[in-house]
């Protein structure tokens, strides 16, 4: 548990900016500045945007989570693919597809089909994991009781999918709470909106209005823990579970394969015919520019994806081999963190490091924000992958005289390559779209696609934002592919 005091650390420095400003600013200013009309409205957008969006991702990710792994659904490897690859897309690059195309979308419900097209696949990976790990015996054992095929599915099915739902809606919800790109662009005012432009124009509001989304973030973590329950998932007996017996759709295959057809072509044909419009017109970047642009996003891509895995792998291996109330609430406090937007974790680090020399604007105290903003994506990768590792080996690996780092590059490191390839990916995927706290952190001069995109795209120069939207989603594709390959190998939750 020493080991993952850096991980709760970083974790527990922007809570502590959020809470030690309000104490500066008085109970006054807070009253003043909290409790009004404004942020009441603030908060009625940010919760319907948030459970309207995780209600949308559940039924969307559970859907063809379902038709993928327990259907005779024609082409199931294609639309395997075909449902994981939205993750390649940024929100914010949807937007700018929607908004580019037509102005009808906007506001909560424009909002909401933005945010679900792009989320739906956290809770689809989990979900399609967990059907296919399910004993088929316990189906036929309700069936066997007198229990209909719609009871079967809510009484026995749903229940043993339990973690994998809310783990995955638990990611939309803290997804949605901190996205400022995509709701800007559709001028939807939430928290994470609203606190950018009071930072930009009254710096003491900000990390007041952000105490309020670490609540709303304390608020999901404990409903997901709550709703998740105590109760066994695993399989009690011995030997293999038998292969699932697939349902036939019958008449319904044509309706259902139209229905996957028009998801697909709303979360990748829109943004893909949007992008390729623009970059068909005369856009007039320069090459220079755009390879500074994909050098850095790289580099601080794979620097963030690596610092990340190691800063959360003691914190994952403690959650898995040694738990407890204060390991469980040890590993969950990265998740209030990831509620908050890039700049409040900016500033938090600003102020925190504010009298070491020479450490602002520099690629460390850039790479520290990606870890304090993305270490769940790691977490949650790197449990399945430890739960997944026989400890006894390590046990064993102890009592030949081997212990330490030589134990953990030999016997743990191979083990859990996978998890920790997809941690890695996770991580990666969310670092090269980041915006807000590159801005503030990056050295002078650094440029990202996702600055350079959104400069572009706020100034409604939708040609100019072309390309890098273009080559984000080209340096996405291979690290999804990579993400889909193992969760196909069982190595993803």
């Amino acid at each position: 548990m020493v080991l993952s005091a850096p991980a709760v650390l970083l974790a527990l420095v922007p809570i502590w900016y959020v809470a030690d400003s309000a104490l500066d600013a008085g109970w006054h200013t807070i009253k003043r500045t909290v409790f009004r009309e404004r942020v009441a409205d603030l908060l009625g957008n940010t919760l319907q945007l948030c459970v309207l969006t995780m209600l949308a991702c559940l039924v969307l990710g559970l859907a063809t989570a379902w038709l993928v792994e327990c259907t005779d659904l024609p082409l199931r490897r294609v639309w395997a693919v075909l449902f994981v690859v939205p993750l390649a897309i940024p929100a914010f690059v949807n937007s700018y597809a929607w908004i580019s195309l037509t102005r009808s979308v906007s506001g909560l419900s424009g909002a909401v089909i933005v945010t679900a097209l792009s989320y739906f696949p956290f809770v689809y990976l989990p979900a399609s994991a967990a059907l296919r790990r399910l004993d088929p015996t316990l189906e036929e054992s309700g069936l066997s009781l007198g229990l209909g095929p719609v009871a079967v599915l809510w009484r026995v099915v749903l229940p043993q999918l339990r973690p994998a739902l809310f783990g995955g809606a638990l990611l939309v919800g803290l997804h949605a709470l901190a996205e400022y790109g995509a709701l800007s662009m559709l001028q939807f005012q939430t928290f994470t909106t609203a606190i950018v432009v009071q930072y930009q124009s009254d710096g003491e509001a900000a990390p007041m209005l952000a105490g309020v989304l670490v609540l709303l973030g304390l608020l999901f973590v404990t409903v997901e823990v709550l709703a998740r329950g105590r109760r066994r998932y695993s399989r009690t007996g011995f030997g293999t579970a038998r292969s699932r017996r697939e349902t036939r759709l019958g008449v319904a295959t044509l309706p259902v394969l139209t229905a996957c057809v028009g998801l697909v072509a709303l979360a990748l044909g829109v943004p893909l015919y949007a992008v390729g419009k623009w970059l068909a017109r005369d856009s007039g970047w320069e090459g220079s520019a755009v390879w500074d642009a994909v050098t850095s996003t790289l580099q601080l891509g794979v620097f963030g994806a690596v610092a990340a895995a190691v800063v959360a792998y003691p914190l994952a291996w403690a959650a898995v081999r040694g738990r407890g109330l204060v390991t469980t609430a040890a590993e969950r406090l990265p998740y209030l963190t990831s509620a908050l937007p890039g700049v409040v974790v900016a500033l938090a680090l600003v102020a925190a490091f504010a009298d070491v020399d020479g450490l602002y604007q520099t690629t460390a105290l850039t790479v520290a924000a990606y870890v304090m903003l993305f270490l769940p994506r790691a977490l949650v990768n790197l449990r399945v992958a430890i739960a997944q590792s026989p400890p006894e080996l390590e046990q064993a690996g102890r009592a030949l005289g081997v212990s330490g780092l030589p134990l953990l590059r030999r016997v743990t490191l191979p083990l859990i390559a996978p998890g920790v390839g997809a941690a890695l990916a996770f991580v990666f995927l969310a670092v090269c779209t980041e915006l807000t706290a590159t801005l503030l952190l990056a050295p002078t001069g650094t440029t990202t696609l996702a600055t350079e995109f959104f400069t572009a795209a706020d100034e409604l120069d939708y040609s100019a934002a072309a390309p890098y939207a273009a080559l984000m989603i080209l340096v996405a594709a291979p690290v999804t592919y990579l993400l889909l390959r193992q969760h196909r190998r069982g190595h993803l939750p």
